[in-house]
């Protein structure tokens, strides 16, 4: 692993702990008063909306590979797939009807900024990253939307259920789709993809303002990791985050290699970018989901650090397969 990679890892984890201490001693208020709820709230209805809009507004449609695009989400929607209905099938009745989604995401949801931004360029170069900055700009928008469609569709049919409203399945459908579009992740996705398509560019002044809330979104996320391990600590949660874990840094990635190499078609540097970005550690956008739907927020939070504390020993064995794979 380079020294870059290895810094970035350590300024994640020293600004966690930040939170960590912000949350311990208080900083921000008791926990009854909920501040990492409050800063949930900003980061969910501010600063994610913003990079979000932005990005989908300047996506150059024309040029993106897409190729290597099927190579990698593909996998990961496979694999989201999977995980949810996997969850779907457990007994839930006693657990909330967010659950599926929360774990779905924080088994796929890679860290492909803070983590991922800094390992393509040292490893990869220049080209290497144009490749993995191209998978970026449609990572959040891609999942997030996805996941947010599942979790709205299961609350939407649990309150029709425990209603017992008639008509349930256009009932069902309506709110789902209501909660689904008026959503503030969905919602700026398709106003970027309306300004887009007017071909218009976003006007200076508004993109210095989308990129300055935009860029809000990491730290943010980083400090409300650590007030969230101070709140609500473990909690039974080490043994799932564990298994979430595994997922995250073994499996997608193993699944990103065989679909990308022998069904694809890829080889070289977009095969290797591909698969190192499936091998991320998890996102902090999986807590910020677990926070928006309070469901699972102490086991996003283990995830997201023993996937990141992991990434240090299996992004090196991923390197070695890719370098006898070819």
């Amino acid at each position: 692993m380079s020294a870059l990679v290895f810094f970035k890892l350590v300024a994640i984890f020293a600004v966690a702990l930040l939170g960590w201490v912000v949350g311990k001693l208080k900083w921000l208020g008791p926990a009854e008063m909920d501040p990492a709820r409050t800063l949930s709230n900003a980061a969910f209805y501010i600063f994610v909306p913003a990079l979000l809009f932005r990005t989908t507004a300047r996506i150059e449609f024309r040029t993106l590979p897409w190729n290597t695009l099927l190579a990698y989400f593909v996998p990961v929607l496979l694999l989201l797939a999977v995980v949810y209905v996997w969850e779907r099938r457990r007994d839930t009745a006693s657990t909330s009807a967010a659950v599926p989604s929360v774990r779905a995401i924080s088994a796929i949801f890679g860290n492909a900024v803070q983590v991922g931004i800094p390992m393509a360029a040292a490893l990869f170069g220049e080209a290497g990253l144009a490749i993995h900055i191209t998978i970026v700009s449609l990572h959040s928008l891609t999942i997030l939307t996805v996941v947010t469609a599942l979790v709205e569709l299961d609350l939407a049919r649990a309150r029709h259920r425990d209603s017992g409203a008639k008509g349930k399945l256009a009932a069902t459908l309506r709110t789902t789709v209501r909660n689904t579009v008026i959503h503030p992740v969905v919602l700026p996705v398709l106003a970027g993809f309306a300004w887009n398509l007017t071909g218009l560019g976003l006007p200076a002044v508004a993109d210095e303002v989308l990129q300055t809330l935009g860029s809000a979104v990491v730290p943010v996320c980083l400090v409300l990791i650590g007030m969230s391990l101070a709140y609500y600590g473990m909690r039974g949660a080490a043994r799932s985050a564990v298994v979430l874990t595994v997922i995250k840094l073994a499996l997608l990635p193993a699944l990103a290699l065989v679909i990308a190499r022998w069904a694809i078609g890829l080889h070289g540097l977009p095969l290797a970018v591909v698969v190192m970005m499936a091998a991320l550690p998890v996102g902090s956008n999986a807590l910020i989901f677990s926070q928006r739907y309070e469901t699972l927020q102490s086991e996003a939070s283990a995830a997201i650090v023993f996937s990141t504390l992991g990434f240090v020993a299996t992004a090196p064995l991923w390197l070695a397969i890719l370098h006898f794979v070819g």
